[in-house]
Formats: structure tokens, C-alpha cells, sequence
């Protein structure tokens, strides 16, 4: 029996074609976002997007916090899937980028549903700890720099109820985690975490091999 399939450009366009769910609101913010510097690598694959609204409703997540906003097409795609009453709250360092997806928001009318902190992420995180209280979330997606990957996760896990679910993007981070030769502080902090994770008693995990990697963690 196979142990993986060879994923092939025809693969992935047909299951593409079979499963994703896209439309004019989300395929509109996703090209006015590859258009900016870095915008393609940046942004999550629609796939990625389609996945979180999916762990969302899941979940049955009413409180999210996401941890990197960038353009906020996975805030999109987080806010759409909460209850009417629930809220995303989503950090990023800088009002630039998430000002393109807050257009998108507007027009998909979930901006009601999404409460942007701009600032250092570990002050924003603090504040929210001091604001809300230990585990006032359901589910936490971290998406950020990468040299922070250990202390936000750290910082998300206090801030995710017992039971709640964290999605930690780009865990492969392009392979450099598995080439010995790659010791940047970006790769290195990554490989903290994984390692970090494979033996943390306080949740359970499943790492994904899909986009760039995508660690499933759920709070016991």
C-alpha cells in the first residue's frame, strides 16, 4: 500500500477543482494581495483559508485571536465562520496591510466581527491576558514572525481554553527545517517550537503536510 501520493501539479488541480469553495469577495482580496511586495509568499492559500473557517465551525469557536494579520484574508475566512455574536480578535504590528482586507471585510459585512490590535504582538497578547482574562479563547491562529513562534505560542496556550484549538502556520517553513545548513534565527525558532511541541504533555498535535506546514494543537 502507498504510503503518499506524489502531488503532482494535476493532482492539486483537480482537488482543487473538487473541494474549494471561493468567490468573488475572497478571490478579489487574494489577487490585490499578490500584488503587493512579497503579497503571493505572504498571504495563506485559499485552501489554508477554507480549512480555518472549517476548524471554526468545528470547533464551534465564538472567540478566535489571530496572531499576524497581514492583508486579513484568514480573518475573512475566521469571521465568516463564527457565530454572529463571536469575534475574531486579530493582531499585527502595523495598520498598513490589514487596512486592504478591512475594505473586504466591509463588504462581506463581517467587519462587526473583527476587532484589530495593531502593536507588538507580545504587548497585545499581555493586554488581552490582563483584558479578558486566562483561556477567553476557543481557538488561536498564530501566523506571525517567525523568530516569535515559541513566546506567542506560550502566550496563545494561556490565553486557550482547556479543550480549544491552536493552528500554527508555516511549521515546515519552505524545508528549511529539516536542511542542517539552515541556522537563521527564523528557521531556528521554528525548530524550537516543533521540538518543543512533539514533547508538550499540554496538548495534543497533529502536524499537517500541506501548504507550508500547519501544526494542529489542542489544549487538554
Amino acid at each position: 500500500m502507498a504510503q503518499q501520493i506524489d502531488a503532482t501539479e494535476e493532482l492539486l488541480s483537480y482537488v482543487r477543482d473538487v473541494s474549494l469553495r471561493d468567490d468573488d469577495i475572497l478571490s478579489g482580496l487574494r489577487e490585490e494581495t499578490a500584488q503587493l511586495p512579497g503579497g503571493a509568499a505572504l498571504q495563506v492559500m485559499p485552501e489554508e483559508g477554507q480549512l480555518l473557517a472549517l476548524l471554526v465551525r468545528l470547533t464551534g469557536a465564538r472567540r478566535v485571536l489571530e496572531i499576524g494579520t497581514f492583508t486579513g484574508y484568514s480573518t475573512l475566512c475566521m469571521a465568516r465562520a463564527v457565530p454572529l455574536d463571536g469575534q475574531v480578535v486579530t493582531c499585527d504590528i502595523t495598520d498598513r496591510w490589514p487596512a486592504v482586507g478591512a475594505e473586504y471585510w466591509k463588504r462581506d459585512g463581517v467587519e462587526g466581527r473583527i476587532d484589530l490590535r495593531v502593536g507588538d504582538a507580545v504587548e497585545t497578547l499581555d493586554a488581552l491576558l490582563d483584558e479578558r482574562g486566562a483561556e477567553a479563547f476557543d481557538m488561536v491562529f498564530i501566523d506571525a514572525d517567525k523568530a516569535g513562534y515559541p513566546v506567542y505560542y506560550e502566550k496563545a496556550l494561556g490565553l486557550t481554553r482547556s479543550g480549544g484549538l491552536l493552528v500554527i502556520d508555516n511549521t515546515l517553513f519552505f524545508g528549511r527545517v529539516a536542511d542542517p545548513l539552515a541556522d537563521d534565527p527564523d528557521t531556528a525558532a521554528v525548530r524550537e517550537l516543533n521540538a518543543k511541541l512533539s514533547g508538550d504533555e499540554r496538548v495534543d498535535i497533529s502536524l499537517l503536510v500541506m501548504a507550508d506546514g500547519i501544526t494542529l494543537a489542542r489544549k487538554r
